[in-house]
């Protein structure tokens, strides 16, 4: 199962990785940071990897 990693550094809040995410994987928290709410849907598509400009995110492969 692919796991999505999530810098609450780096996480700016934009809500790009929400709104792309095919599956709808991601939200965001009370402090406008992405989270993972819904961990076993993730297909390891890289969407929301490549679609952050700030590098918040990391999709890993088992």
């Amino acid at each position: 199962m692919p796991l999505v990693e999530v810098s609450k550094i780096a996480c700016t809040g934009c809500g790009v990785c929400v709104d792309t995410c095919p599956p709808d994987v991601l939200r965001l928290d009370q402090e406008s940071k992405a989270f993972v709410a819904y961990p076993d849907d993730c297909q390891g598509c890289f969407v929301c990897q490549w679609d952050c400009k700030f590098e918040a995110l990391r999709v890993r492969l088992p």
